[in-house]
């Protein structure tokens, strides 16, 4: 009986320390996700503070979207730190409870007078998206504007001040920081007072992982658990967001 117990806790033990770290990934998305390990960004505070109330390490590692979203549908990576929904990724990806929310805007030259009304008002343009982002099957499917694709918002920003495409979009807060960061003017653009879409953010696990439902389950208690202990506003303000 006393080796039975013995292996049951050496058994228990070592399930523990392997779901003690969540390995997690993202590609740089200011002030969301960020290279300062100091300021991270909002969501990388939230996700760790969340998993860290119910016992849970984060190792988070910054990659480029399309690799992230491909580890971690593989199973290969535990979670994706910032995700929008949409129908066909939930044929490969968990999504947790929801816990900010992104205004998805198209941005312009700056006296541009262009203004969104719908996807009848993108006819003839050229739009510039991000390639493997969630935009929607709306938008997606839509053929009465072009979707040249790039791997990232600067990409796009860039073709879009030399003329290259008409519009891009992306969540004001995100597109304002990043241009920013890059040394960019904000002020060569502008945003369109309608957005295309506001999109409840998600951490996402892939169901290629056998733990994707206990991972998930972890996030959304200590989301709870955050909002009840004052953790979660801490982090808004400390970027500025509440």
């Amino acid at each position: 009986m006393r080796l039975l117990i013995t292996l049951f806790i050496a058994a228990l033990l070592s399930f523990t320390s392997q779901a003690a770290t969540i390995t997690a990934a993202q590609d740089p998305w200011p002030p969301f996700v960020q290279k300062d390990k100091s300021n991270p960004g909002i969501s990388v505070e939230i996700v760790t503070a969340a998993f860290a109330s119910q016992g849970h390490d984060v190792n988070f590692k910054i990659m480029p979207w399309t690799r992230a979203l491909n580890e971690v549908k593989e199973g290969r990576i535990d979670v994706l730190v910032a995700t929008w929904f949409t129908q066909e990724r939930t044929s490969y990806l968990n999504y947790s409870d929801s816990y900010l929310e992104n205004s998805l805007k198209f941005i312009k030259k700056a006296g541009d007078g262009f203004e969104y009304s719908g996807l009848d008002s993108l006819s003839g343009k050229s739009v510039g998206i991000i390639r493997n982002y969630g935009y929607g099957d709306e938008f997606l499917g839509a053929t009465n504007f072009n979707k040249p694709e790039a791997n990232d918002l600067i990409s796009n920003v860039k073709k879009l001040k030399a003329g290259r495409i008409d519009l891009t979009l992306e969540d004001e807060v995100v597109a304002k920081a990043t241009i920013s960061g890059a040394g960019m003017n904000v002020s060569d653009f502008s945003f369109t007072s309608s957005a295309l879409s506001v999109n409840p953010i998600h951490v996402t696990s892939g169901l290629a992982n056998s733990k994707n439902a206990e991972i998930i389950d972890a996030f959304n208690k200590g989301l709870a658990a955050i909002k009840a202990d004052g953790t979660f506003d801490k982090i808004l303000m400390k970027y500025g967001i509440k």
